[in-house]
């Protein structure tokens, strides 16, 4: 099977005659044609979804296994449960190799496996060369199937974890990473948890050894394999390989749970002697389940314009380019399947320009729900997206992970199909409308990382302080202890 069968992708790369100047070359329009799903995916006989996309380019092999499970699941007094149980999923051994010796045999083969856990996907990797795919994958399932998770090696990570623990206000994106998580969705909610010293020693290898039991199981399975495969001969392996693993572990609920927390508008400030201010600000958006709307394409093109797009989008080009008031400064409006997303502004500024560039970034915010984007913003947003769209699949590699991403989502694949569609009907009525629907300045919350006493009175010039934003109220937020996240006194 070879790569121009995976990737459907037709283009003309030389004009039909050499003018005299590069100005004037003209190729032919770019044919693109979102591949068929139905040829990728497969459902094994004990209902495990695997979607194989084949390429003998190179004699490479990728396979990955991603379950719906995660921190979610977590007890609450044993936050950092699910990441531990993923991570000593590899570095922890199997019944029958100890550490060091499952490590010898996977660098044997030249083969990389990985696993982990996050807040709501858990996933383990292969990669490997084919002439070693069987070898490979016997490792592979032996470690997602019977893990040792290693006494010694579990005691090494939780020392990592502990030590990383300690650095926690040594960065101050750390530090608003942390608070601005708490400010949208709450102290307690499974996304912004994090983890304490506490939790840490109250997670034994028993625990480890039972969230895998319960959680680590086939019935959460997404499969995607891409490479130099034969699609009957890697479908069969897999079902070799999952027929004694049965599904007999706790179910999880899906999608996981919503917040119940609500924000609260305002201007929240962490005190940190530094030079620069660390700024975020936002509000969340809902969750978003119906991939049919063509809001999404609306939406995407407002965010294209506003400040997703660098250099080309308001907020990057009033803050960094016209006012130097920042190296990077961008905003992203981020769509979630399985909870709320939120609106955010980023930059980092001098102490006493940061309500300065605070103060653009609110105006961008009011101008894109008040005035229509003009025609050049909304074509150049649409050909950017629309002329991008193919790199989704221009990989076996990436046509698989897009189709096992839908199925992990609950996404139809028929969204591909009339996406583009969706973008080039985009009009600036409706970029005005979803950005009147879907910006809530009335819901901005501010949180600034830096020194107040240089951050508050603003610039020099007087175009801008504090007390000109937010009603020039602020609620300074206390910094914590590292280990435990208790105020600092």
């Amino acid at each position: 099977m070879t790569a121009a069968w995976v990737i459907p992708l037709f283009l003309s790369a030389v004009p039909q005659s050499i003018p005299a100047r590069p100005e004037a070359l003209r190729f032919d329009e770019l044919r693109f044609e979102v591949p068929d799903p139905s040829r990728y995916r497969h459902e094994l006989p004990n209902g495990i979804v695997a979607y194989v996309a084949p390429d003998s380019t190179f004699p490479l092999v990728s396979l990955r296994i991603q379950m719906r499970q995660g921190s979610y699941l977590e007890p609450e007094n044993k936050v950092g449960l699910a990441g531990l149980t993923g991570s000593l999923l590899r570095t922890g051994g199997t019944e029958r190799l100890d550490p060091a010796a499952f490590d010898e045999e996977v660098e044997f083969l030249a083969a990389g496996i990985s696993a982990f856990s996050g807040d709501s996907r858990a996933a383990a990797n292969l990669d490997c060369i084919s002439p070693v795919l069987d070898q490979a994958m016997d490792l592979f399932f032996e470690m997602l199937q019977k893990p040792r998770f290693d006494e010694a090696r579990l005691t090494i990570e939780k020392e990592s974890l502990l030590e990383a623990m300690r650095q926690r206000n040594d960065d101050p994106s750390d530090i608003l990473s942390r608070e601005w998580d708490w400010l949208l969705e709450g102290e307690t909610f499974y996304r912004s948890r994090r983890m304490t010293k506490d939790h840490l020693d109250a997670i034994a290898r028993k625990d480890l050894v039972r969230f895998h039991q319960k959680y680590w199981r086939p019935e959460n399975a997404i499969v995607t394999v891409s490479g130099d495969v034969d699609p009957a001969k890697i479908l069969a392996k897999l079902e070799s390989y999952l027929a004694d693993w049965s599904g007999a572990g706790a179910p999880t609920d899906w999608p996981p749970p919503q917040p119940a927390h609500e924000p609260r508008p305002g201007a929240y400030h962490v005190e940190k002697d530094i030079p620069q201010g660390t700024v975020v600000l936002g509000h969340p958006v809902p969750r978003w389940a119906d991939w049919g709307n063509p809001e999404r394409a609306a939406l995407q093109i407002m965010d294209h314009i506003l400040g997703g797009s660098g250099f080309t989008s308001r907020i990057t080009k009033r803050i960094r380019s016209d006012e130097g008031l920042a190296y990077d400064a961008g905003s992203s409006l981020g769509f979630d399947a399985l909870g709320p997303g939120s609106f955010t502004v980023s930059f980092q500024s001098k102490n006493d320009t940061v309500a300065l560039a605070t103060e653009i970034a609110l105006e961008e915010i009011e101008r894109i729900r008040t005035e229509p984007a003009s025609d050049e913003e909304i074509a150049i947003a649409k050909a950017s997206l629309i002329e991008t769209f193919p790199r989704r699949f221009e990989s076996a590699s990436q046509i698989a992970g897009t189709y096992a991403g839908d199925a992990f989502i609950g996404r139809s694949h028929d969204y591909w199909k009339s996406w583009r569609d969706q973008v080039r009907a985009v009009t600036a009525d409706d970029v005005l409308r979803v950005a009147r629907k879907y910006l809530k300045p009335d819901a901005i919350v501010f949180l600034v990382v830096g020194k107040w006493e240089e951050i508050a009175p603003g610039d020099a010039g007087g175009r801008a302080s504090m007390k000109d934003l937010f009603g020039g109220e602020v609620t300074h937020l206390p910094l914590r202890d590292p280990l435990t996240l208790k105020a600092l006194p």
